[in-house]
């Protein structure tokens, strides 16, 4: 709950207790009760806003004090209220705030953890068209393959500007980006409307942190139907600790994504069978490296930016969530441009003539992996061909543990755990996307692992702690090659 919420929260609980069990007829602390309820009420909408979940305390605070004022007018009707009635309607009253009180907590007005490094952050979202490459997700048949990019990236943020918040700013545009949600959800649209209070802890489109020498860059995928929302936490992260970070939305696999025009893409991917989750992850890979393309040309100054000069080409990964995961192994291993990469939890869709990776890898699974490893090799069948391709998924694990690589996995955690939405509300752990692990801790060690990973293999620096198990953080399990 934010502060002010607490406190109106806190005013009517004790405007009820004074108007049912106060029987003196005290004016001067009914009035004083009644403003000071009255004030915090227009402070709260003006500082923290209106949202829905409040509506129960707007509606009792103003009830309590129109009561008031009707307590001590001059010609009032004399109402006495029995125990027994006045108890139920106590009663009665505290269930609503309670219920009021949960539903702050359950889905609360969110704002992102703040990075642990140095420099302040900033960011800046480019819109790129892939003349070369027709839109196949689509029943259209002349559009060309469009993609939103966000940059993270060191500032000093010198003109002290404000963090930004998470979603879209534009009202409409808001709008239009929380209704692809609510219609995929089949909820209404107000559900969602407390999202655009979420903030961030970057700075939009400020200016570069000076430096010596051009900083590494690493590019993230978000994973099939979410979005790059989803991961600004983790962009944030390795932003402030000198990278540059280039998080990509794959159009028409996303939840939704919005385009500069104010046009709202929504979820049009299907992958029912393995051929098409191939042809999908060629798609994204093609997306990465077209945006690798991209950023070549904002370093070169071909494409005017601040970023000319900035990039350090030559030091570049990448690194994905679930699909996006599969998508930053299969780029890293195609694109002699990525020199080290990291998949989250992600289940490889291409693994033919993968096997022999020569750069650093790094796969986090999540806590299931172990007990499905151990479950997985007890029942091989060679003739089934999701069994096989696991297999050689396997293989491929083995091979990254021989190349400077590591395969891990983090106790307590599930799925999601590797993204933001462990922060959007606490139900999020009871649909068991996420697990028993505190979300902050469980993104802390993410966030400490790919670090450390991408400072051995970019920068040079580091890489004590995927030397193998640290005591700081024994959820951390190493996978040894025998053991796959």
């Amino acid at each position: 709950m934010r502060l002010f919420e607490l406190l109106l929260t806190l005013s009517c609980f004790v405007l009820l207790i004074d108007l049912l069990f106060v029987t003196r007829n005290a004016k001067k602390t009914d009035m004083a009760l009644g403003i000071g309820s009255s004030i915090l009420f227009v402070v709260q909408l003006a500082v923290e806003g209106y949202r829905w979940q409040m509506l129960l305390i707007y509606g009792l605070t103003g009830l309590f004090i129109l009561i008031i004022l009707f307590k001590h007018a001059k010609k009032r009707m004399a109402i006495k209220i029995g125990k027994p009635l006045r108890y139920s309607i106590a009663s009665f009253i505290v269930i609503l705030l309670a219920l009021s009180v949960c539903l702050m907590v359950y889905l609360p007005v969110f704002h992102l953890p703040k990075p642990d490094g140095a420099e302040k952050v900033g960011t800046q979202t480019f819109h790129f068209t892939d003349s070369s490459r027709d839109e196949v997700l689509t029943e259209e048949q002349s559009g060309k393959r469009e993609l939103m990019v966000q940059i993270w990236y060191p500032t000093e943020n010198r003109d002290n500007n404000k963090s930004e918040f998470l979603f879209p700013k534009d009202k409409e545009m808001f709008k239009k980006y929380i209704q692809t949600y609510s219609n995929s959800l089949n909820l209404p649209d107000f559900v969602f409307d407390y999202w655009k209070y979420s903030k961030t802890n970057s700075y939009e489109n400020v200016e570069i942190l000076p430096s010596t020498s051009p900083y590494p860059v690493v590019l993230l995928s978000h994973g099939m139907g979410t979005s790059r929302f989803l991961h600004a936490s983790q962009a944030e992260n390795l932003a402030s600790h000198g990278y540059i970070v280039v998080t990509i939305d794959h159009t028409y696999s996303t939840f939704a994504t919005i385009f500069p025009d104010g046009s709202v893409t929504d979820y049009r991917t299907k992958m029912k069978t393995v051929d098409e989750r191939r042809k999908i992850g060629k798609i994204w890979t093609q997306d990465v490296e077209f945006v690798i393309d991209q950023i070549e040309k904002l370093n070169s100054g071909a494409i005017e930016s601040q970023f000319q000069g900035k990039i350090d080409l030559n030091h570049m990964g990448a690194m994905g969530h679930s699909f996006g995961g599969a998508t930053a192994f299969n780029t890293t291993y195609l694109d002699n441009r990525i020199k080290a990469g990291i998949n989250m939890d992600g289940s490889l869709y291409e693994v033919e003539n993968r096997d022999v990776i020569n750069k650093p890898f790094m796969f986090i699974r999540s806590g299931v992996f172990k007990a499905w490893l151990e479950e997985f090799k007890n029942n091989t069948d060679p003739d089934n061909e999701v069994i096989k391709q696991l297999s050689d998924e396997l293989q491929i694990m083995k091979n990254v543990i021989h190349h400077q690589g590591n395969v891990i996995y983090i106790e307590g955690t599930q799925h999601f755990n590797f993204a933001d939405l462990q922060f959007y509300s606490p139900l999020i752990k009871l649909t068991g996307i996420t697990g028993d692990i505190n979300g902050s801790r469980g993104s802390l060690i993410v966030n400490q692992y790919v670090l450390d990973f991408f400072n051995k293999h970019l920068k040079g620096t580091g890489g004590n702690l995927i030397q193998g198990p640290n005591d700081r953080y024994p959820e951390v399990k190493f996978i040894e090659p025998r053991e796959l």
